[in-house]
């Protein structure tokens, strides 16, 4: 081993001794850095990663590696000196390991000089230091690949310029056989087996950031084969000249054998896919914990089917395999209740019409240019997710995410598969438990508490009603066996004791059938389990039907195992009806809804009834427009019965028409808000960390005014990076950035919240600063860079926040909105002619009820959401983003999942979105601040390439000190 370190040391130090040390690591360096800056536009892709670092490194190595092992055997058989080298008593296997070696530390020297890169983007964004690692790794593994198959060309001719050419052809071919170009060519079988040989497709698994031994093992069989292969070489010319005997025949076999074992090693270590380490962070190309979760959930078999065609668009082709290996670690980790299929078909006809007729899954066509041609191919790339007679079905559009660098530049991935999965699982799953028995999910008993009065004080409706509800608890109680107890008592039994204690702890009053009615009675339910207690409505029509409506939704609330109803409040406006070539009129909410309808079922709700659906497990409020007291009723009533109301509302109406403008907003809620010590104020937040918004300009051009659309710093587009985040509690878990846009400060009420708990979620930077100014149009002739002045002191603004805890009604004292419609015997001018969507759905179960009842307190679970926003959540604002970004901008609506499942306690696939593939963004900088770090990162390659300059200085004066020590003992 000392003969091998020596002679590696020897040849790692016979670099530097020439200028060939300081040739090649300032053309790496260079190349790395133009294609870094340059080609891959760091800056323009927005993304916190140093994927542009590696994403050429395979073509880079090709001709490095060729470049660095062309002289090493050439020159010596080119001086002669291959001769004395062989009859040496120095093995030859130590000759070629220390030339590899000493090739590999040259690649290790410059690969360390690149470093500043990925510290350069640590220091501007988020980075996963896990993919940098598997990066450098798979890097060092590749380029020892290529320095073997280097050294067994060059052993093989006496000419560099041949060994070069020869090298470069040979990796190149490694390279070419798992590229896109030709596994595009063949179906998904033969790519699959194409990228299993490929040199680059080997590459970009490990530097995601998973190493597998497989991969791994990969690399290391080349270097045995082809360094095997060196040495048999080297034998060879040793043998030269002589007659061929046994020693040269044990060799060749020996020989055979090695490269044999080496090949069928990889056959043999195929199989094995548990051999992975996923070191991103947050194991993100990993089965989580959560959808372990799910999958232990399952009593029925679940079917995982991927409809894949054999040709498919060349973009979509390499994330195959991807989908390919997840599923199959949904097999595993399902133990026996999942079972994936992977079908063409195009290839099975039978299966082709089940998927149409069945599952109306379709192919897709999709338009490929060759160089010769365009053509269109119809394929399929879907995933059908069925449970039961439950089934969801993931298109490419699910689950791929597209950015764009320029119109002819797009870079696919799979947005966030693991996610998409497990979220239709979840979906079949609760819904098929949805559909049997109620308790089966419910693990803790729960006891049901009614407080009404006696049949005589009851008005007929209710007493009907009573006999109802006694029905129904049998009926439940039977289901639900121990796990279900029923209380009933009279409030007014003991001297109106327990009428207090209600009265006090839950906001429950004596009720009435009408205004003036002086005859009061009780008529109300609770359901409670462990510290949790959930009202129950009592419903809009008064019949068994719609009772026992209301006591199902109550008891979901205990139980994980069913779908959540979303009641969804948004303004009134013509909806987008493309097939008919009308755009929709007013704020559209489509993004929003599409989303939340993938794991939740949504209710659209106008509240004009004064009630919120009775199955709603939470409501959601957004941009509302003037709320009459009616609809402030159901806010405020869903809300005092333990319910999250998350609101998204500002002082201000945004109009984006023909020229920006900003007109006061009156949403109806500001008297409510402020009763629960929560404040608007009625100014705008700017912040010079924002992002960027196509803005129509108008410049005036010899006394011609031109308007056009350029890409702006927008102070109104408030970007709020981690820092403006609350962290602990997981509501902006996988999120690194989201833009507020036109928001308004929200100032809490300490003294009315002093026993409430408040969560901070969203502020601007230390640097924004408020307006109240209407005039939202920029103007950089006048204020600068940014387009506005700052005005008054700077400062971080509060534009999000929960506020959880008890809460008094807004009604508190008052009679009921309900009742005074009724009283007053006639109908809003507005509502003469029309029923509401919530009238007109009540009417179809029965006649609506006079009574109504005013819960005056909440119990601890009331809970208010706020984001300061009107159209932070529209299809305009998302589309704007987007624009700007070049990819598709969800993460206003992913805030506003995170939010619905954190106050659902649905926690399972709050913990695995948002890892996606572009969710890390780089911090927000300024023209200048990108300049300086491009110009410190070359900065550091020269003074690194100085660096490279002393060493070969010191290793030619060591050099020179060696030989002139040499010389004098040898006249000595």
């Amino acid at each position: 081993m000392n003969q091998l370190f020596q002679i590696a040391r020897k040849e790692f130090a016979a670099f530097f001794s020439s200028p060939i040390a300081f040739i090649f690591f300032g053309a790496f360096l260079a190349v790395t850095l133009f294609i870094f800056f340059w080609v891959e536009t760091f800056f323009a892709r927005n993304i916190a990663d140093v994927r542009p670092l590696f994403s050429w490194m395979p073509v880079l190595l090709i001709f490095l590696g060729a470049a660095i092992t062309m002289r090493m055997w050439s020159e010596e058989r080119r001086s002669g000196t291959l001769e004395f080298l062989l009859t040496s008593p120095v093995p030859p296997w130590q000759l070629v390991l220390g030339k590899f070696l000493a090739c590999l530390m040259l690649v290790g020297v410059a690969l360390l000089l690149t470093l500043p890169l990925p510290v350069t983007v640590a220091f501007i964004g988020n980075l996963d230091w896990g993919p940098v690692f598997g990066g450098y790794l798979a890097t060092l593994f590749l380029a020892a690949a290529y320095i073997a198959i280097g050294l067994f060309v060059s052993a093989r001719s006496d000419n560099q310029i041949i060994s070069l050419i020869v090298t470069s052809l040979l990796c190149g071919l490694f390279y070419l056989v798992g590229s896109d170009a030709l596994t595009g060519l063949v179906g998904n079988r033969g790519s699959e087996l194409l990228q299993l040989l490929g040199t680059g497709s080997r590459f970009e698994s490990i530097t995601r950031g998973v190493i597998d031994l497989r991969d791994l093992y990969y690399y290391l069989s080349l270097v045995g084969i082809f360094l095997a292969l060196n040495v048999f070489s080297l034998e060879r010319l040793r043998w030269a000249g002589n007659p061929s005997n046994s020693r040269h025949r044990q060799w060749a076999a020996a020989t055979t054998l090695l490269v044999a074992n080496f090949i069928i090693g990889n056959l043999w270590l195929q199989p094995v896919g548990w051999a992975r380490a996923d070191i991103t962070q947050g194991n993100i190309y990993s089965i989580s914990d959560s959808t372990r979760n799910y999958l232990a959930q399952l009593r029925e078999p679940l079917l995982i089917r991927g409809y894949f065609s054999a040709q498919t668009h060349p973009l979509l082709a390499p994330l195959v395999p991807r989908l390919h290996d997840l599923l199959e670690e949904y097999a595993v980790a399902g133990k026996g209740k999942v079972r994936v299929e992977f079908v063409d078909p195009l290839e099975h006809p039978e299966l082709e019409q089940e998927a149409g007729q069945k599952y109306g899954i379709r192919p897709v066509p999709f338009q490929t240019a060759s160089k010769y041609q365009a053509s269109v191919v119809n394929s399929y790339f879907d995933i059908l997710i069925k449970y039961g007679d439950q089934y969801e079905v993931l298109g490419f559009r699910d689950l791929i995410e597209v950015k764009a660098q320029s119109e002819a530049d797009l870079e696919v991935e799979l947005r966030n598969p693991e996610y998409d999965i497990t979220r239709a699982i979840k979906k079949v799953l609760f819904a098929y438990q949805g559909a049997g028995q109620l308790f089966e999910n419910i693990t803790q008993p729960v006891t049901f508490r009614g407080y009404i009065s006696p049949d005589a004080r009851l008005p007929e409706q209710l007493v009907e009603l009573r006999k109802g509800l006694d029905e129904t608890l049998a009926t439940l109680k039977k289901e639900a066996g121990d796990r279900l107890k029923v209380e009933i008592r009279d409030p007014d039994a003991d001297g109106g004791t327990l009428a207090r204690k209600i009265e006090s702890e839950y906001g429950f009053r004596p009720m009435a059938a009408g205004l003036f009615d002086p005859d009061t009675f009780w008529f109300y339910m609770t359901l409670e389990s462990s510290d949790q207690i959930v009202p129950v409505p009592l419903p809009e029509t008064l019949d068994t039907a719609s009772l026992k409506r209301s006591i199902d939704t109550a008891l979901k609330r205990f139980s994980k195992g069913f779908l959540k109803t979303i009641a969804l409040h948004t303004p009134p406006g013509m909806p987008h009806m493309p097939q008919f070539g009308m755009p929709g009129s007013g704020k559209q909410f489509n993004w929003l809804q599409e989303r939340l309808r993938e794991e939740h079922t949504i209710q659209p709700s106008d509240l004009k009834a004064g009630r919120v659906p009775t199955d709603a497990d939470l409501l959601l409020v957004v941009a509302p427009e003037s709320l009459d007291e009616k609809q402030l009723f159901a806010v405020d009533q869903f809300l005092m019965e333990g319910g999250t109301v998350i609101l998204s509302t500002s002082p201000f109406d945004i109009s984006m028409q023909q020229i920006l403008s900003a007109t006061p907003h009156e949403s109806g809620l500001k008297q409510w808000l402020e009763h629960k010590g929560i404040s608007i104020r009625e100014e705008m937040v700017l912040d010079p960390q924002n992002s960027a918004f196509p803005i129509p300009i108008q410049r005036n051009i010899g006394g011609f005014i031109v308007q056009e659309t350029q890409m702006i710093a927008y102070p109104y587009f408030v970007d709020i990076r981690e820092q403006g985040m609350e962290q602990e509690s997981g509501i902006t878990a996988g999120l690194s950035q989201v833009t507020m846009n036109w928001a308004s400060p929200i100032v809490i009420d300490e003294e009315k919240n002093k026993t409430r708990r408040i969560i901070p979620l969203l502020y601007s930077s230390e640097n924004s600063w408020t307006s109240s100014s209407t005039n939202i149009q920029p103007d950089f002739r006048a204020h600068g860079q940014l387009g506005f002045s700052p005005e008054g002191e700077t400062g971080k603004q509060l534009l999000a926040v929960v506020v959880e805890g008890r809460f008094d009604s807004f009604f508190k004292g008052k009679p009921s909105p309900l009742l005074k419609r009724e009283e007053a015997g006639e109908q809003p001018p507005e509502e003469k002619n029309e029923k509401t969507t919530d009238e007109a759905t009540a009417g179809e179960k029965g006649e609506e009820s006079p009574i109504s009842r005013v819960i005056e307190k909440s119990p601890e679970s009331g809970r208010i959401i706020l984001f300061s926003s009107n159209t932070f959540l529209s299809d305009s604002a998302l589309e704007l983003v987007s624009a700007a970004l070049r990819t598709r901008y969800f993460n206003p609506v992913q805030l506003v999942e995170n939010t619905i499942d954190w106050s659902l306690e649905e926690r399972g696939l709050l913990s695995i979105r948002g890892r996606g593939h572009f969710s890390r963004t780089l911090d927000p900088l300024d023209r200048d601040e990108q300049q300086f770090w491009e110009y410190l990162n070359y900065a550091l390659a020269l003074l690194g390439l100085a660096v490279v300059w002393l060493l070969r200085r010191i290793a030619r004066k060591r050099a020179r000190i060696y030989y002139q020590s040499v010389l004098n003992e040898g006249r000595a």
